[in-house]
């Protein structure tokens, strides 16, 4: 690709994403003044671009009201109480946006497949989330789910970049070096996660993040569509072959 074409693209990029975070911030507004709560939960394999993600999401949010909680190794006192007490603290109050980078998840995914926790407790997880959630959208929170999907070479890809980048050196991490190894672990474990978690009052939403620019614009474009907001009709809908509802019919857009 021509430089005067990658300088178009990414002209055409910073546009759109202009465009969708004016967006947000109306829709931000809106929520505010309604004193509404919102969690949106982010996850996704290593490298898969959460963190670029939340980045455009949140960086003309009113820092006020918006936090990213992004869950630490848990204390020897949070290892024995109720799993989902170590996370109730981070829900948000009224007019609060809050995005969790990484969540209670952790246990269907990374935590079972590492064997941080053991298969009883990842299948007892998988038994109470679908109720817990309920719980929290009848009370009135606004949650919503989305599962970043990249495949294995771009997986691969990116952390190399991670030990040659001076600038990404920072997320390397000791589950890096498994994280390939385990591809099909996680593999698994994330199909399971979807198909017993995704449910009518909070399902999953798929992003096929390979290309992390198209996938940031589509994510920001479903995550507005979701909410009222003036203007809303204007705006063209997500790209479907790029952000999507999980459903088993799906299940072959994810990489394998």
């Amino acid at each position: 690709m021509h430089d005067d074409e990658e300088d178009g693209l990414d002209a055409h990029y910073s546009r759109a994403l202009r465009k969708l975070q004016i967006a947000l911030v109306n829709v931000q507004r809106r929520l505010i003044a309604k004193d509404e709560r919102v969690l949106v939960i982010i996850e996704g394999r290593d490298t898969a671009g959460k963190d670029g993600t939340i980045k455009r999401l949140t960086e003309h949010m009113s820092p006020r009201e918006t936090i990213v909680h992004a869950p630490g190794k848990p204390s020897d006192r949070e290892e024995t109480e109720w799993y989902f007490q170590r996370f109730v603290p981070s829900l948000p109050s009224g007019g609060e946006f809050v995005v969790f980078n990484r969540s209670w998840y952790n246990r269907a995914g990374v935590e079972r497949v590492m064997g941080f926790c053991s298969e009883k407790q990842a299948k007892h997880f998988l038994k109470i989330v679908v109720p817990f959630e309920d719980m929290l959208v009848r009370d009135g929170l606004h949650l919503r789910k989305y599962y970043l999907d990249i495949s294995k070479s771009e997986q691969k890809k990116r952390l190399k970049a991670r030990h040659t980048d001076p600038l990404k050196q920072w997320k390397s991490s000791p589950v890096d070096a498994v994280a390939l190894e385990n591809w099909k672990s996680y593999s698994r474990a994330r199909d399971e996660m979807l198909e017993r978690t995704s449910h009518p009052l909070a399902p999953w939403k798929v992003v096929v993040a390979n290309d992390k620019k198209i996938a940031r614009l589509e994510f920001l474009r479903d995550l507005i569509a979701s909410f009222d907001y003036s203007g809303k009709d204007e705006e063209p809908p997500p790209d479907r072959n790029i952000v999507f509802e999980w459903s088993e019919k799906k299940r072959k857009l994810l990489a394998p």
